[in-house]
């Protein structure tokens, strides 16, 4: 394992403990997206369908396990456990990810993925998937305009950790490793996803500022 992945794995891994441990300490759930969840949820259950398959490491196994199954808790959380479920806004989550994440998702991996495994297939569907997996949460904090200290180190963490696997993908192909394109392009586009708030997430913490500002330029046009 290359330096860059193993940094990009600790920012994915800092990221989910910290939405984690956020939802604890505040006690609830506004401002975060349950429908981003479902579809990370979905990401990492097409993903890992191998887990059942191919045996990589100890550190590949316990890592893609965690990566569910704390999904699934921060699910759990968001939509059952009390009194954090109560806090949950689904009104302001209405971005409609059955039509405009996963529909076109499929559509594109049906067009570019040329290999015939189930597997494969299923595989490149996730990356896909993740790549636009944000867009709901993205939503949401748009039309708060103002972001929470935890909530915005979990958005710099989580917009940060996809940048730096595409570092460990250029890595390895000036080391002379064979790298899927199909990675590379959608970690580009996930980056691309996360630009504007990561920016202002590095600019809030340049500034010292408690809470990270969503610009009036991002803001939906229904607002006046």
């Amino acid at each position: 394992m290359n330096l860059f992945r193993f940094i990009a794995d600790t920012l994915h891994l800092s990221a989910i403990i910290l939405l984690i441990y956020r939802i604890h300490v505040t006690r609830n759930c506004i401002g975060i997206s349950y429908r981003t969840q479902e579809i990370f949820i979905v990401t990492f259950c097409l993903r890992y369908l191998d887990l059942f398959i191919y045996f990589v490491s100890m550190y590949n196994t316990l890592m893609k396990i965690f990566f569910i199954c704390a999904t699934a808790y921060t699910i759990y959380l968001i939509r059952k456990k009390r009194p954090f479920c109560g806090t949950y806004d689904a009104a302001a989550d209405d971005f409609n990810h059955y039509y405009f994440i996963y529909p076109p998702a499929l559509l594109v991996t049906i067009v570019i993925h040329s290999r015939f495994s189930i597997i494969d297939f299923l595989w490149s569907y996730s990356l896909w998937l993740e790549a636009v997996a944000f867009i709901p949460q993205i939503m949401i904090l748009y039309k708060m305009r103002t972001v929470e200290n935890f909530t915005s180190h979990y958005i710099g963490a989580l917009g940060c950790y996809r940048f730096f696997y595409i570092l460990s993908w250029v890595y390895k192909y000036l080391m002379g490793h064979h790298i899927f394109w199909t990675s590379v392009i959608t970690g580009i586009v996930q980056t691309l996803v996360f630009a504007e708030l990561v920016y202002e997430y590095f600019r809030s913490v340049k500034e010292g500022k408690q809470r990270m500002e969503i610009p009036l330029r991002a803001v939906a046009k229904e607002d006046p």
